[in-house]
């Protein structure tokens, strides 16, 4: 249960990027990263009142969230309520570093995503996760409220203008 928050730079860069992917009336799935579902949910990131999210977490103390809340156990990755499907972009942020967790949470995001996925994980979890999902790693790097002790980073599989800044000024 000890959830490892993002810095609110952080967590607002990523919202802001959700956005901007999910477009006007777009659906966005938050699996087990309830910071940045908060950032959506102030009403602190632009366009943010113009989407509807909701988090999939398996710490029920985030049911204060009454219909965006989705009990999510990774164990069960398909086992979730029928109106946690077609999301424009889904955001996970798996709870353990193993190929197991990965694996099973890949299975989430598979069902419940159109399309666009922006993961963040351990890169010590790269491999697996371009097998997995076909994601690439971004040039932005996630920070924490409590310093990790592994390498993290994002990963996306679309092109990403706001977490590629670099990568983007090099072809420029």
């Amino acid at each position: 249960m000890s959830q490892f928050w993002y810095s609110d730079d952080t967590a607002a860069r990523l919202a802001e990027e959700l956005v901007r992917e999910a477009g006007e009336g777009g659906r966005i799935a938050c699996v087990s990263a309830p910071s940045v579902y908060q950032k959506l949910k102030q009403g602190s990131v632009l366009g943010s009142d113009r989407v509807s999210a909701v988090v999939l977490e398996f710490d029920r103390r985030f049911a204060v969230y009454g219909d965006d809340f989705v009990f999510y156990d990774y164990n069960e990755p398909l086992a979730l309520a029928a109106a946690a499907r077609s999301f424009d972009v889904v955001l996970v942020d798996p709870p353990y570093l193993s190929e197991e967790c990965l694996s099973k949470v890949s299975q989430t995001v598979k069902h419940l995503s159109k399309g666009k996925v922006l993961l963040c994980t351990g890169v010590v979890m790269e491999k697996l996760a371009k097998d997995l999902l076909d994601v690439r790693m971004c040039d932005f790097l996630p920070k924490h409220n409590r310093n990790l002790s592994n390498d993290f980073r994002c990963f996306v599989n679309y092109p990403s203008r706001l977490l590629d800044a670099a990568r983007r000024s090099k072809t420029s």
